[in-house]
């Protein structure tokens, strides 16, 4: 599947390059994409992309090639595992469900999933200490949970994700600025998890920022999410949101 989306893309556009990296955590195989525009040679910060909870797809690798374009070499991290790759939404909210259960274990993955995006500068013009984690849904929650575990990169932008956590207290480890993109009328990030979010990012004094976009729900920066009220696409929401995120990065990152 993968491989036809790199195809489409180099047809579409012959710069952009869709590359499978595999890696291993604790002996188990995985897979990232490594996206990036092979027309620029200087030296690009670095984004890494865990995608919402349907993992590594061609979405997802679409995805990455509109936020990097030119400017950024993009990493779409695996979350599940090589042979985990959800077909339906029944089998999406069985993987995401696993890992959101085990934090510890969803932070080792991110976290190894950063390291593996940072050897690749063997390879491409990737500047390793200018990296931010973006995420989307599933994802968004993730790289809070990369933040919280300590972790040194120049930013963490979750769009629609979860923002509760096990343990608020973790997020007296964070050091970086994160950026929380949310849709007032997500249902499934209800107020009362915004509001504990907001404490737990006070408490710990973190450099942080929420963005609430009215009439919006979750996944409002996916095309294919068409559950009205639930999970829907806000073209105009996206916009504003892709906006913050680049303002966002201009700001923390070194460029």
């Amino acid at each position: 599947m993968i491989a036809s989306a790199a195809g489409m893309a180099a047809h579409a556009n012959a710069e952009m390059v869709s590359t499978p990296v595999a890696y291993e955590i604790g002996g188990q195989a995985y897979e990232g994409m490594l996206v990036y525009d092979d027309s620029v040679d200087d030296k690009r910060p670095g984004l890494l992309m865990v995608p919402n909870w349907m993992g590594v797809t061609e979405g997802a690798v679409e995805k990455a090639q509109r936020v990097g374009g030119s400017e950024y070499i993009v990493f779409v991290a695996d979350m599940y595992g090589k042979d985990i790759r959800p077909q339906n939404a029944d089998e999406a909210g069985k993987a995401a469900g696993s890992v959101r259960a085990d934090r510890a274990m969803m932070r080792d993955r991110v976290n190894a999933a950063l390291d593996v995006f940072k050897a690749q500068a063997d390879g491409v013009s990737l500047d390793v200490d200018n990296i931010a984690a973006i995420g989307f849904c599933f994802g968004g929650g993730t790289v809070l949970e990369l933040a919280r575990s300590g972790t040194p990169v120049q930013g963490v932008v979750s769009f629609h994700g979860n923002l509760d956590t096990p343990d608020p207290e973790n997020a007296k480890a964070i050091r970086t600025p994160v950026l929380v993109l949310h849709g007032a009328d997500d249902p499934y990030v209800p107020q009362e998890q915004v509001q504990a979010f907001q404490e737990e990012m006070r408490n710990a004094g973190v450099d942080w920022q929420l963005n609430s976009y009215g009439g919006a729900v979750h996944s409002f920066t996916d095309p294919t999410a068409k559950m009205p009220g639930k999970a829907e696409y806000n073209p105009v929401v996206a916009e504003r949101a892709f906006g913050a995120m680049h303002r966002f990065l201009a700001e923390s990152m070194d460029k």
